[in-house]
This record gives C-alpha cells, sequence and structure tokens, in this order.
C-alpha cells in the first residue's frame, strides 16, 4: 500500500522518487485509490522540483504498462516513427511516413489532433474522404506489414493513464514540466511497439516551447530517456520562427504533402521530410550512411514509389483514393478572401503564432479538445518570406465557410507580415541535432 499524501510531499521537499512509489501513484490513479486532486498536487509538486531521468523513466513505464503495449510481432522491418512537438503548417508527417516505408521502413504512427495553434495529423488525414484513423490493434498490425505505414489515432487501450494525467496537466498549469512532456511522448510512442523514433522539436515562436534553451533541453531530456527507456532516440531542434510550407489548414496542407510526395511542393517542407527521414533510415540500420539515405529518400519520391505507399495507406484505411489522385477533390472552403500590402518591401518575418490563431478563428482548429473543425479552412501563404512585394500585391489567402468569417482575419494576418527594405538572411532549418 502506498500513501498518497507522503509520495506527494517527498517530491515537495525534493527528494527522488522510487520506481514502486510512482508505479503505485499511477495506478492508483486509475483504480480510484488516488484522487484526481492528489495527482494534481503531484503534477505541480513535480512542475517546481522535476524529476531524475531515473524518475522520468520510471514514470512513463508506468503509464505504458497502464494499458496494452502493441507488439507487433509479424513485421519484420525495423519499425521506426517520427514525433513533432507541434507547430504552424507541420504537415511532415503525412509525406514523411510514406516515404520512409517506400524507402524499407516500418512506420507505426499514433498521431494526435490539433489543439491551441498548432495543427494535428489526424485532422489532416480526415480532410481525404473516407479515412477512419480509428483501427484495430490487429488491424493496425495488419496494415503496417502489408503496407509498410499506417498512421491512427491513440486508442483507449494505449497508454490510458497518459490520458487522464494529461487532463490534469491541461488544467493545473503543468503542461510546460520538461519530465512530465517526456514521459508522456514517450509512453504513447513505446505503446507503438517501436525499435526507434526521431523526434523534431521545434523551436520559435511558433512553437510549443519558443525559448531556444528550453527546446534544447527538451531535445536532450527525450533523447536521454528514451535511450534509458530502452529506444533508440535522436532528435532535431527545427525552426518555427516562420510557418513551415505555404498553407495553415487540413485539406491545404494534405493537398501540400501530395505535392512533396509527387517530388513537388515548397523546399522547406521537402527539406525538413529529407533531412528527418535520413534520420530514421539511419537509426533503423537500412543504410549505411547520410548521403546513402538521402539518396534513397530522393529516389523514392523521383520514382513515385512514396506516392504510390501513400495511396495504399489511404485505402486501406477506407479513403477515397481518388482525392490523392486528383487533390482538388479535397474539401474547399465556400469563401476566400485575399490580404494585400499596405506598402511595398520585402518580406522579412511572418509571425506563425499569430497565423495559426488565425486559422482556428477561420475553422480549420480547435480551442477546445472537443470543438469541431472546418476541413476545408485555412490561409495560403502568396509572399513567403524573402517575397518582394509592392504596395497593394497579395499576402495571403483566407479560406473560410463565409466571406464575413474570413475578413475578421484581415487585419491579424496583415499584421503578421514584416515588410522591410533589405531581403531576410536565410535562417538554417535545422538548428540542433541532439543523439
Amino acid at each position: 500500500m502506498i500513501r498518497p499524501v507522503e509520495i506527494i510531499q517527498k517530491k515537495r521537499d525534493g527528494a527522488e522518487l522510487s520506481p514502486d512509489e510512482i508505479a503505485g501513484l499511477v495506478s492508483g490513479l486509475l483504480d480510484g485509490t488516488v484522487t484526481d486532486y492528489q495527482m494534481s498536487a503531484f503534477l505541480m509538486a513535480t512542475f517546481f522540483r522535476g524529476m531524475t531521468d531515473r524518475e522520468t523513466v520510471a514514470l512513463l513505464t508506468a503509464m505504458l504498462q497502464s494499458g496494452k503495449v502493441l507488439k507487433l510481432g509479424s513485421v519484420r522491418a525495423p519499425k521506426i516513427d517520427k514525433h513533432s512537438t507541434g507547430g504552424v503548417g507541420d504537415k511532415i508527417s503525412l509525406c514523411l511516413a510514406p516515404l520512409v516505408a517506400a524507402a524499407g521502413l516500418a512506420v507505426p504512427m499514433i498521431s494526435g489532433r490539433g489543439l491551441g495553434h498548432t495543427g494535428g495529423t489526424l485532422d489532416k488525414l480526415e480532410a481525404i474522404p473516407g479515412y477512419r484513423v480509428g483501427l484495430s490493434p490487429a488491424r493496425f498490425e495488419r496494415v503496417v506489414r502489408e503496407v509498410g505505414v499506417s498512421l491512427i489515432g491513440q486508442t483507449r487501450e494505449l497508454a490510458p493513464a497518459d490520458r487522464r494525467i494529461y487532463a490534469l496537466r491541461d488544467v493545473t498549469g503543468t503542461v510546460e514540466s520538461i519530465p512530465l512532456i517526456v514521459a508522456s511522448i514517450l509512453s504513447k510512442k513505446l505503446s507503438a511497439g517501436l525499435d526507434g523514433l526521431v523526434l523534431d522539436v521545434k523551436v520559435g515562436r511558433g512553437a510549443f516551447m519558443p525559448e531556444p534553451k528550453r527546446a534544447r533541453r527538451l531535445a536532450r531530456a527525450l533523447v536521454r530517456v528514451g535511450n534509458a527507456a530502452g529506444l533508440k532516440t535522436v532528435a532535431l531542434v527545427t525552426d518555427m520562427s516562420t510557418p513551415l510550407g505555404l498553407t495553415i489548414g487540413n485539406a491545404l496542407e494534405t493537398r501540400e504533402a501530395i505535392e512533396i510526395l509527387n517530388d513537388r511542393g515548397p523546399a522547406d517542407v521537402r527539406e525538413l521530410t529529407l533531412e528527418l527521414g535520413t534520420e530514421m533510415l539511419l537509426v533503423g540500420g537500412v543504410e549505411p550512411s547520410r548521403g546513402a539515405a538521402r539518396k534513397a529518400l530522393e529516389r523514392a519520391l523521383a520514382d513515385g514509389s512514396a506516392l504510390e505507399r501513400f495511396s495504399r495507406m489511404v485505402r486501406t484505411h477506407g479513403g477515397d483514393v481518388r482525392a490523392i489522385e486528383r487533390p482538388e477533390r479535397l474539401p474547399r472552403a465556400r469563401s476566400s478572401v485575399v490580404v494585400t500590402a499596405r506598402r511595398s518591401g520585402y518580406v522579412t518575418a511572418i509571425d506563425p503564432l499569430a497565423l495559426g490563431w488565425s486559422s482556428v478563428a477561420l475553422g480549420a482548429g480547435r480551442a477546445r479538445a472537443e470543438d469541431p473543425v472546418d476541413p476545408g479552412a485555412g490561409i495560403e501563404i502568396l509572399a513567403p518570406r524573402g517575397s518582394r512585394v509592392t504596395r497593394g500585391e497579395p499576402l495571403a489567402r483566407l479560406h473560410a465557410n463565409s466571406k464575413a468569417r474570413a475578413e475578421t482575419e484581415l487585419e491579424r494576418v496583415a499584421k503578421a507580415f514584416e515588410l522591410g527594405a533589405r531581403a531576410p538572411r536565410r535562417t538554417p532549418l535545422v538548428v540542433a541535432r541532439v543523439r
């Protein structure tokens, strides 16, 4: 028997908890012997006192063992996943997962929905008519085995303690605690039976963690704890000081991901896809060097095998493959308005946070988990950073279910574009690599 109050007091006073104490607290939350208010007190104590790596491993293990752990024993290829901490215009998973599957990996990806100013992979996938994000574990394993890639949502059987604890973190101001973030991310990923994980930790104004020092701390903690838990883990810290790509919104971003799989699309989306894909192939051991991995990915884009893999996945999930072959079949908003430049100059910066919240206001995102989304709503960036525009030229196009709704965001989007007399310097997309 554990006494929750004693564990809370130990953490409050900065003492290190044992794995049994942490496991008892987590199991107690699920069986009712630990109350929500006691767990909330523990989370707040952790927020201020932190956790050692040993404690964080114990917490993620307890959350992992609170539910089913998929083994995927029939999948022979290395099972490697990617996780992003979230950004504005981040549609990378949609093109990355089928690309690395075409290059020899198996990708059992459990994804999430958008919340706040950042988008979610599941919402983008559901912009494809008929696509089902909920599969049984047996069906999930079969799709990964036969197609090489499956993107689904978290089921109730996987890491249920994480869902309970995350809900409490959300209402107690403890979401930003690095040990709690690490345990939450890794418990979900380990539940999918992975052999390795590549993390995309965003940094910049549009990121969940905008401060460079904290973003690097998070990346290092994820890599240390992931490896300590037996999961081969690496991380890239990547720039989110400007939106990724030229679209924000579910069907718009899905269309852009299809462009990448057709060996076209925005240079930054393509480059980040290749950078993360290279890391995934190296973690999986299917290519001997960075150069060989990059060439394998470029070949899969050029010969159409990555696009074909995406189409097969969509078909097995019940989606309409015609929307992949003809992306104009994806949902479109009923109305649109254009934002124009108020003076001439170079686009020196685009505020991703402002555009993220504008896309939510247009209907593309949600402020609360239960909010619906409009798959056709969002923003097209017509003048990316570095562009030269004259007064009156278009900066962006806003898509919404009514012209009046779109017009409410004209002012905020116009202010998000900073214009200057000189072209901005190029900034690196990959800020740091952590192994």
